[in-house]
């Protein structure tokens, strides 16, 4: 290995394995799936589908893509499920591809609120090509308002509603979300990114019963390879999908990360990891607790997940810097924006705070109480 990248890779092994990783989005994965990261699958082009291939010599590949999709299924009890996105993205917008023409009106959670840069946030693609809405929270308490999303969807009539987020701490109801776009006749696409790892742990509702389609992430809380998937239960769509992800925005696949994710869902579908994604969500509650009782403001003054969403707004902070002094004390996590933010994008009112890769080191609620005391401490 050239020596200036080992020096690099050295230094980043370092950096995790010294500070406290709180940024929500992020875990730490098994040696097995690293390994299979990095392992010979790399090397194969495996163009197309399990027993479909473009070139030869895919008789492995067909069998640990299959056994991936099998595991996949398993996990979340749903019939159909491709593993070929690239991430999370990818699989929101082969979804779109395989459903929506441009223009296409879609409803999404604003990004200021929670929401997905994907889910029609005007810089992205979502944004450009399709005709987006965006849904909000309550001004005063940080919850969905089903009803006033019931009131929107009926004045916009959009083709597909998506659901979930990136920095919402709260369980959502898919249920409701499924009698919005019933009540119009929308598509209903959940992106479950952020809570699929709880999902797989019953600790988290899963929005398999409701959703037309679901994508997620595999890294996050499921604590797998960074790629992405689509699940789903209708043999009509198949066809659709799978053909949005190759040809329609992807070419070959990654099949070492294809394999990685099947090491991933094989870890996910065992009693261990429900009691991890159930103490992700303990600990979580944990800090919260200590942040609401030492008068710093909390988002929906609470969680259901691994995310914490502290609104600095009237702090002396802003979320960069708030983000940047913890990051002087061996502790990461990320600014964000919080509902109704008086700062710019780039400074922000908050910051982001996710239990997930510190459950993963073993860590109980009295470990994070003492951390959330720090912080405390830290921002005060």
């Amino acid at each position: 290995m050239d020596q200036r990248i080992h020096s690099i890779l050295d230094k980043e092994v370092d950096r995790q394995s010294s500070t406290i990783e709180l940024i929500a989005s992020e875990n730490f994965a098994s040696k097995s799936v690293m390994a299979l990261s990095g392992s010979v699958f790399t090397n194969k082009y495996a163009e197309g589908y399990p027993g479909n291939r473009y070139y030869n010599g895919c008789e492995h590949m067909d069998e640990i893509e299959t056994l991936a999709i099998e595991q996949l299924k398993q996990l979340y009890g749903c019939e159909f499920a491709n593993v070929q996105p690239h991430c999370g993205a990818n699989a929101n917008t082969a979804v779109y591809q395989a459903f929506l023409k441009p223009g296409d009106k879609i409803l999404g959670m604003d990004l200021a609120s929670g929401g997905h840069l994907s889910h029609g946030s005007p810089p992205n693609i979502s944004g450009k090509i399709y005709d987006a809405y965006t849904y909000g929270v309550d001004e005063i308490t940080g919850l969905l308002d089903y009803g006033a999303i019931m009131a929107q969807a009926k004045e916009v009539q959009p083709k597909m509603i998506i659901a979930g987020a990136s920095a919402y701490p709260r369980s959502i109801d898919w249920s409701l979300f499924r009698e919005i776009a019933n009540s119009v006749g929308a598509m209903l696409l959940v992106d479950m990114a952020h809570y699929s790892g709880l999902i797989a742990g019953d600790a988290y509702p899963s929005p398999l019963p409701y959703a037309d389609i679901v994508t997620s992430t595999t890294h996050k809380t499921l604590r797998g390879p960074r790629g992405g998937i689509i699940l789903w239960n209708n043999p009509d769509y198949s066809k659709r999908i799978n053909g949005a992800i190759f040809p329609g925005t992807q070419g070959g696949p990654l099949m070492h990360i294809i394999a990685a994710k099947a090491q991933c869902f094989v870890e996910a579908n065992t009693n261990d990891f429900k009691e991890y994604a159930q103490q992700v969500v303990q600990n979580a509650k944990a800090m919260c607790r200590v942040f609401l009782e030492n008068g710093l403001e909390v988002q929906t003054n609470g969680t259901d997940s691994h995310i914490i969403l502290m609104d600095l707004s009237a702090s002396k902070h802003s979320g960069r810097q708030a983000a940047d002094l913890l990051e002087a004390n061996g502790i990461t996590v990320n600014k964000n924006g919080v509902p109704n933010d008086p700062r710019s994008f780039i400074e922000t009112s908050g910051i982001r705070i996710g239990t997930a890769a510190e459950t993963t080191r073993g860590h109980d609620e009295e470990w994070f109480k003492e951390l959330a005391l720090k912080i405390v401490t830290i921002l005060k």
